[in-house]
């Protein structure tokens, strides 16, 4: 199979969802010739609200080209949203259990069948104070390694000032512009064949995360802070900060240990 049909399922969702997403934003869509009309391939989004997963499957559905999103397993219990998640061909994540990989490997599977999946790469919503990627997670470029799939980079940007990160309630008014670049396909050639190593994996997901960001940073018009937000740093600081704060003294006491 060259290419997933859309069906119904996918026909039925975006009866429902296209005229709000038309009403509530305006569309700025550039770069979808990027997006291979046959064969399968990934693409990788950035993620920065909880409606922009809304807004940029209507971006791919007008391709034709519909995606397969990693998504919580939780999702497909329940009642009719399962049903349409099982329906549209989403693929599961079941985390913390022995089945973490079988997204993978279903991600896999369905690239070679000729397939898109979309993947966020960093697994859940910047916590970037400004909005920009942060580190990610390897997934993508594992999948991508395995298949040696065309990946192409999508930047986002304007759902986030619909219904800001955490929000619990959206900015309807004015109405918000929702913009997407897709950029060629990365580069991923140097990695191919070689043995897959946390190292190898971190260093490709980087080059993926480099593209994502440069043509966010087209969209925006500014410049992405040169290291990108590491929230294990964070955590790592933050930590340190508490200790520091809370045993003083101790802290003072190994200063002058290790001094003499």
């Amino acid at each position: 199979m060259s290419r997933r049909r859309i069906g119904f399922w996918y026909r039925f969702a975006a009866v429902l969802c296209k005229p709000p997403l038309v009403v509530l934003i305006k569309r700025d869509w550039r770069g979808m010739e990027h997006i291979p009309a046959e064969g399968g391939f990934i693409t990788a989004v950035n993620h920065n609200s909880h409606a922009d997963p809304f807004a940029y499957a209507h971006y791919q559905y007008n391709t034709g080209r519909v995606p397969r999103f990693l998504a919580k397993s939780g999702l497909f219990k329940k009642g009719f949203v399962g049903a349409a998640m099982r329906g549209t061909g989403q693929i599961p994540v079941y985390r913390e259990s022995t089945d973490a990989l079988s997204a993978f490997r279903a991600a896999i599977d369905a690239v070679e069948r000729g397939e898109c999946v979309a993947f966020y790469p960093e697994g859940t919503l910047t916590r970037d104070p400004d909005g920009w990627p942060m580190t990610a997670k390897t997934g993508a470029a594992r999948v991508a390694l395995q298949t040696k799939c065309p990946v192409i980079p999508i930047a986002q940007w304007g759902a986030n000032e619909l219904l800001p990160p955490y929000a619990k309630k959206p900015n309807l008014l004015p109405r918000k512009t929702h913009h997407v670049l897709a950029g060629p396909p990365v580069d991923l050639t140097r990695f191919y064949g070689k043995e897959m190593t946390p190292e190898l994996l971190k260093e490709a997901t980087e080059v993926i995360m480099a593209a994502i960001t440069r043509q966010l940073e087209e969209i925006r018009g500014e410049k992405a802070p040169d290291t990108p937000y590491d929230p294990r740093r964070e955590r790592i600081e933050q930590r340190r900060q508490t200790q520091a704060q809370t045993q003083p003294g101790r802290s003072t006491v190994r200063e002058g240990e290790s001094s003499t």
